[in-house]
């Protein structure tokens, strides 16, 4: 099982956009996936199970449906750390990190319905078949979010670069 490990935080993360919620999360759905083991059916896509039992358990949390946006009053000087090539640019280092905190802060904004399936699909690289058996819809639905998503995230992007 700890070969989700990573994945399965790095999801959690994105669902749940806090670091130490998003490690319960992953504690939570290892202790699930231990005692419901018995219920795992032989044959079937792990992977896609352990991905329900942890979206299961953040939809059930006090993060998941119910919860809010808000806006950090602090910088987050948490956030990942870049490589960075010898060859780039100052400037270029600084178009390459408000790209990617632009792309975030999109993804972020999206209704959790459409960005978990979002990031199962992008990020995990999930198939529409794991995705449906992961959050328990059709395939069609799969796709009709997935669509829906990227237009979203498309017209938010856009939105925030005529902004700048």
């Amino acid at each position: 099982m700890c070969v989700f490990f990573d994945q399965l935080y790095n999801f959690a993360h994105w669902l749940a956009q806090n670091r130490d919620e998003a490690e319960d999360l992953v504690q939570e759905t290892y202790a699930k996936a231990l005692r419901g083991f018995s219920s795992y059916q032989q044959g079937t896509n792990f992977r896609a199970w352990m991905y329900r039992i942890l979206r299961n358990t953040f939809l059930t949390s006090r993060t998941g449906l119910k919860a809010t946006q808000t806006v950090p009053l602090e910088n987050d000087e948490d956030g990942p750390i870049l490589a960075v090539a010898d060859t780039q640019t100052p400037e270029a280092i600084l178009i390459d990190r408000s790209n990617q905190a632009l792309l975030e802060s999109a993804i972020d904004e999206l209704p959790v319905h459409y960005r978990e399936v979002l990031l199962l699909c992008e990020v995990e690289e999930m198939s529409y078949q794991e995705i449906a058996e992961t959050i328990a819809v059709p395939i069609g639905t799969v796709m009709s979010r997935l669509s829906r998503a990227r237009v979203a995230l498309r017209a938010s992007v856009r939105q925030k670069l005529q902004r700048t």
